[in-house]
């Protein structure tokens, strides 16, 4: 390791304490479980969310709004937490929306929101902070939240796994981009797990993606929580432009 690299590594050390860390979608489901994670070991939170009044109350956290999908909110969001909490050195893009729809049944509006809460809007916060972070010269981490969908596919979630697909590319992507700089990317791929948006499938659904887990339960919010905060860690420091699974065994593609 470089006498640098050494210094980023450093900066990034594992308690946490002086590191703040964004994570959108924070009001609820994996978003939240993951900022509280990350501010229960000591890191600064700057919770962002289209609702950010629903963020939790944790004196680790800052709450900030924040409409991933529109360009000037990313961009307001990027001023807001560089000047109440400072450059962030770990990004966790986990905010996402999804329908379940057969794809003949969908248009052209449903298409680009899909597109654009889940695959813009990871692009759009990463790039509002990346030169920041930079410019910086201390590293990073990028957690991009993708999903199991953008893998293997799913039935109905064309789209939605077409743009969780584009994340993963991104994110290995700009992994090989950032390298230099002592930043990594990196992406977690939640299987069926318990969330508000999980929930709002239809009944029959959830009920056959629980049995079709082998560990015979869906995942929970903390489990996700787990994994983005390895690759938030110290200790990931030599692993970028990865990709992991939380499924509890339903895919195991490589």
């Amino acid at each position: 390791m470089s006498e640098v690299s050494g210094e980023r590594e450093r900066a990034l050390q594992a308690g946490g304490e002086g590191r703040v860390a964004l994570v959108t979608g924070a009001a609820s489901g994996i978003g939240r479980a993951t900022a509280q994670l990350l501010a229960d070991r000591g890191l600064s939170v700057a919770a962002a969310d289209l609702d950010a009044a629903a963020s939790p109350d944790d004196e680790q956290m800052v709450p900030f709004e924040v409409d991933v999908a529109d360009e000037r909110s990313v961009a307001a969001l990027a001023e807001a937490v560089t000047e109440r909490c400072g450059v962030p050195e770990v990004i966790v893009n986990c905010a996402g929306w999804d329908e379940t729809h057969a794809f003949i049944d969908t248009s052209r509006p449903f298409w680009e929101r899909v597109v654009a809460i889940n695959l813009l809007g990871v692009v759009a916060v990463t790039h509002a902070f990346l030169a920041r972070m930079i410019e910086r010269g201390r590293g990073g981490r990028i957690v991009n939240v993708a999903s199991d969908a953008g893998r293997v596919g799913s039935s109905g979630e064309a789209v939605y796994a077409g743009a969780k697909g584009g994340v993963i590319a991104f994110t290995k992507s700009l992994a090989r981009e950032t390298a230099k700089h002592g930043i990594t990317a990196n992406a977690v791929c939640p299987g069926p797990t318990d969330t508000p948006l999980f929930r709002a499938q239809p009944q029959r659904l959830q009920e056959a993606l629980e049995r079709a887990v082998p560990m015979r339960r869906l995942g929970t919010p903390a489990d996700v929580a787990a994994a983005i905060a390895f690759f938030a860690s110290a200790e990931a420091g030599y692993v970028t432009g990865q990709v992991l699974s939380v499924s509890g065994g339903l895919t195991m593609a490589g």
